[in-house]
């Protein structure tokens, strides 16, 4: 296998044990078994763990952009729509894997915000590329009347991506649908009123 295949499995590795277990919680030499390579080997593709912790952050960002990009560029489906198929196959998904994974970019910086600014950094640059994709659908939704002139996309965006984040802890802890439920029903008939 190439040394960049090899890369791309080590961090996909990464991202399936880094989701379950956090980040702190995962050694290296187990993603290295899992992925067949040598415990020496390490440093041939990561500089550091944080390296390589970086890597798995920047690789499901870039997964999760082109999810948020297929559900919210559905050009043939109303833009507030298109919000609430992203939330109900988030919830489908979530129940479907019996609650254990969560969202792993929210997990790391439940866990690592405060340990390590590097870190912290790059999930907020993450999680505001995401508000914008969220804003962006909203000022969507706005030009084809479904929303108000007056709401603010971007506060309604980050209410959205703060909502659904800690809808998700709670639905893990829980290990039950209800928070997602409770948050999806509750953004339509009280705060986007679409349809």
């Amino acid at each position: 296998m190439a040394k960049q295949d090899k890369k791309s499995e080590i961090i996909r590795i990464g991202m399936e044990l880094i989701s379950l277990n956090g980040y702190n919680a995962t050694g290296i030499d187990r993603v290295l078994k899992a992925a067949g390579v040598p415990k020496g080997s390490f440093y041939h593709y990561f500089g550091s763990k944080a390296d390589f912790g970086l890597a798995v952050i920047d690789a499901f960002a870039q997964d999760y952009d082109a999810k948020l990009d297929r559900f919210f560029m559905a050009g043939s489906v109303p833009a507030w729509q298109r919000i609430r198929n992203y939330l109900e196959a988030g919830l489908e998904e979530m129940t479907g894997k019996g609650f254990t994974k969560g969202c792993l970019i929210g997990n790391l910086g439940q866990e690592l915000a405060d340990q390590n600014e590097l870190f912290r950094g790059r999930l907020e640059e993450v999680f505001n590329g995401w508000r914008n994709k969220f804003a962006d659908c909203l000022e969507t939704a706005r030009q084809e009347g479904h929303l108000s002139e007056d709401q603010d996309c971007n506060a309604v965006a980050e209410f959205i991506l703060s909502g659904w984040e800690g809808a998700v802890l709670r639905a893990k802890v829980m290990k039950s649908p209800d928070p997602l439920r409770y948050f999806i029903d509750t953004l339509f008939s009280a705060v986007l009123k679409a349809g």
